[in-house]
């Protein structure tokens, strides 16, 4: 651990009542330091951002969806329109959600600016009069619209992205378990400067008096010391209000709090905030998907995959041919994997090593890849195969699989029966859901181990949406045009 990321615990921090002391009569979550200024800092550089890239979207449509898709001229009342999509934005709550949470990703945003793409258009629709003088075409109420949609979607990425260039990263201070604290920062993205974990605290026997008089000391000692910007706190079961009291005390420092409740880990995200007569309850979801939700899904895997099918046949081809060219033996691979329910299917991948190669299979020593086989150089991968899995290609035969039904585009990972006996208990639960050709578990980055992939599973089927199967198609797109190995 870098000497930035010491622990500390509110048991050693007798020493410091001397500093608190020495201020007595100065209420403590009155001073400011370095870190408070820091903070209005970077959120005043995030909302800026995205404002300008809000209004420079809403000119971007209005030229797209007037001149480009039509024959249409602006009228300078229509620059007055403007300035009314930040009102919107606002509305929807898109400049405070980045003060709220650490991992700022436009993707998650991407339904509110779906509506304020709708409002937008049908306010210039109300008013097209006044700003091109005659009727819209449907083509330019369309062309507005979308145009709008992804502008702004792409400039509050850039946005971010420059504000995350022009100041430090969040620098944050967590209050829990040694275990959680490894775990939290272990996913924490690590190259775009987004946050990071600089010192951590415990609570553990803090109650009443010595919540206020060593825990307290603590905190503020540590946000000054590491200059925190928000405080990350782990819920104590034992010390209930303990936890509330120190809740309300980071919440007194000015810094930004952050909680790490262990019961979503079981529920997953997808929960309804209740609110009955001041006491709040999370409701929480049946497991698995209605007859509606599976009737949704299975549209949009059809409709997907026949897409794709007819859209690649010509870089399928390509690829075959390639295949057949680099070694001799059949082009696609076919593998036994454990579907929905636990029935068996046969899996299609693009053929990436030599003919015969299972049977080599027990001769190898693989790494630890926690359960799952898994090689750092397999020495069966031809050269076309090792491109093929490099760039994630070898995994578009599986559109077939997803048209037959025995996949779906977004789903828990289809493991074979040596890997699936591993699994038992309520994680065999994930078999509720038809395996995906992707899933969370695909873009990690790096493979995870069988545990951690069986709770992601566990997690995609709890809280399943159709904007979540987009949004991981979508960031799935990503890595495979960077070219990042799944």
């Amino acid at each position: 651990m870098t000497p930035d990321e010491r622990e500390t615990t509110a048991d050693g921090a007798h020493s410091t009542l001397r500093w608190r002391t020495a201020r007595r009569g100065i209420p403590l979550a009155m001073t400011e330091g370095v870190s408070h200024r820091e903070i209005r800092r970077r959120e005043a550089m995030f909302r800026r951002g995205l404002a300008i890239a809000d209004v420079i979207s809403a000119g971007i449509a209005l030229v797209a969806g007037i001149l480009l898709f039509g024959d249409g001229r602006l009228h300078a009342m229509a620059l007055l329109g403007l300035p009314l999509i930040l009102v919107a934005a606002k509305a929807h709550g898109l400049y405070a959600r980045d003060e709220l949470v650490v991992n700022k990703t436009t993707m998650d945003e991407a339904p509110r600016l779906f509506q304020c793409a709708t409002l937008y258009t049908l306010f210039v629709v109300l008013l097209q009069t006044e700003f091109i003088g005659e009727d819209m075409l449907p083509i330019q109420i369309l062309g507005l619209w979308g145009t709008f949609f992804a502008s702004a979607v792409l400039a509050r990425r850039l946005a971010r992205y420059a504000a995350r260039r022009l100041t430090p990263p969040e620098r944050c201070l967590f209050v829990g378990s040694h275990e959680s604290f490894e775990r939290l920062r272990s996913k924490l993205p690590q190259r775009d400067r987004r946050a990071m974990l600089v010192a951590r605290m415990v609570m553990d026997g803090l109650t009443g008096e010595r919540l206020s008089d060593i825990g307290t000391v603590t905190l503020h000692r540590l946000i000054e010391e590491h200059e925190v910007h928000r405080v990350i706190i782990e819920p104590s079961e034992a010390e209930a209000q303990a936890t509330l009291d120190f809740v309300r005390e980071a919440k007194a420092t000015g810094v930004r709090v952050s909680l790490l409740p262990r019961i979503l880990e079981v529920v997953g995200s997808a929960i309804e905030v209740d609110d009955v007569n001041g006491i709040t309850l999370l409701g929480v979801r049946r497991f698995g998907l209605s007859r509606s939700s599976r009737l949704i899904k299975r549209g949009f895997d059809a409709a997907g995959a026949a897409f794709g099918l007819i859209a690649l046949a010509p870089l399928l081809l390509a690829l075959a041919l390639l295949i057949k060219r680099d070694t001799r033996g059949p082009v696609l691979f076919r593998q036994t994997r454990v579907g929905r329910d636990g029935l068996p299917f046969d899996m299609l991948k693009f053929r990436t090593m030599i003919d015969g190669a299972d049977k080599l299979k027990p001769e190898l020593q693989a790494d630890g890849a926690g359960g799952l086989f898994k090689l750092a150089d397999d020495p069966r991968i031809t050269r076309v195969g090792r491109w093929l899995r490099r760039s994630s290609l070898d995994e578009l035969p599986q559109l077939v699989n997803v048209l037959h039904g025995e996949m779906s585009l977004v789903g828990p990972r289809p493991l074979v029966a040596v890997e699936d006996e591993q699994i038992t208990g309520h994680d065999r639960r994930r078999l509720q859901l038809t395996p995906g050709m992707t899933g969370h578990w695909q873009i990690q980055g790096e493979r995870a181990p069988l545990a951690e992939m069986i709770k992601l599973d566990y997690l995609y089927v709890a809280g399943w949406s159709l904007w979540g199967d987009i949004k991981i198609l979508l960031r799935t797109s990503l890595h495979v045009f960077a070219r990042r190995g799944m």
